[in-house]
């Protein structure tokens, strides 16, 4: 549970997160879909209860990525911004740029790898974003909407780069305000409103018969407090 100015953003929560594959969490806007990722991240304070992970506390934050939903550029080139993350970890500058090239390839950067990342466009940003996130070959990756502000092709391509990544095993948990990308790609959903779950399951029977009165407002384009 946290809380700002005393108003409580989102708690109690009771909530297991195990496995592989895409999560969705969804619902509306300011039901706490940023903070939860946040909490769970570590980078919002936790004000009350506890977040557990399977592997040592030391370890969490070293298996993990974040991507947001207007990344960071670095003034410096696209190989240089994919590298960073590998070279603030003591890897050499060699081996590290030799991994960013890969990655600029993989997500359709590499004839941009020389250019400098503020001068990419949203939805090549956000791609840079995800390689950056990727290359430390995290177990978990948080993602922010990354992709609210993007048209309809870099929409498609970011998709397209979150299922390989899901294919090779990486744990994936994404909030989205897109119900046709949620249909899309998620395997399951979590639904928030005011702060708490309010029913979670596969996507499939979430979106077909969900359990509670304020899901099927929601997705049925319902205003929902």
């Amino acid at each position: 549970e946290t809380s700002r100015r005393g108003k409580r953003l989102v708690g109690p929560v009771d909530l297991t997160l195990d496995g592989q594959g895409l999560c969705v969490v969804i619902g509306p806007n300011g039901a706490g879909k940023t903070t939860l990722l946040r909490l769970l991240h570590g980078t919002a304070r936790l004000h009350a209860g506890s977040i557990t992970w399977q592997v040592p506390m030391d370890d969490v934050r070293a298996v993990q990525s974040f991507v947001f939903q207007r990344p960071v550029m670095l003034r410096r080139s696209v190989v240089d911004n994919i590298a960073y993350p590998l070279l603030v970890r003591g890897v050499a500058k060699s081996v590290a740029v030799a991994q960013a090239h890969d990655w600029a390839k993989r997500v359709g950067l590499h004839a941009m790898s020389d250019r400098a990342a503020t001068s990419l466009s949203g939805g090549e940003q956000q791609k840079l974003a995800l390689a950056r996130a990727f290359i430390t070959d995290p177990q978990v990756v948080f993602l922010d909407e990354p992709s609210a502000s993007l048209d309809g092709r870099a929409t498609a391509e970011i998709e397209a780069i979150l299922q390989e990544q899901k294919a090779q095993g990486t744990r994936l948990i994404m909030s989205t305000h897109d119900m046709g990308q949620a249909r899309r790609i998620a395997d399951e959903i979590v639904f928030l409103r005011g702060g708490q779950v309010h029913e979670t399951g596969p996507v499939a029977p979430f979106f077909d018969t969900p359990h509670t009165a304020a899901a099927r407002a929601f997705l049925k384009g319902d205003i929902v407090e």
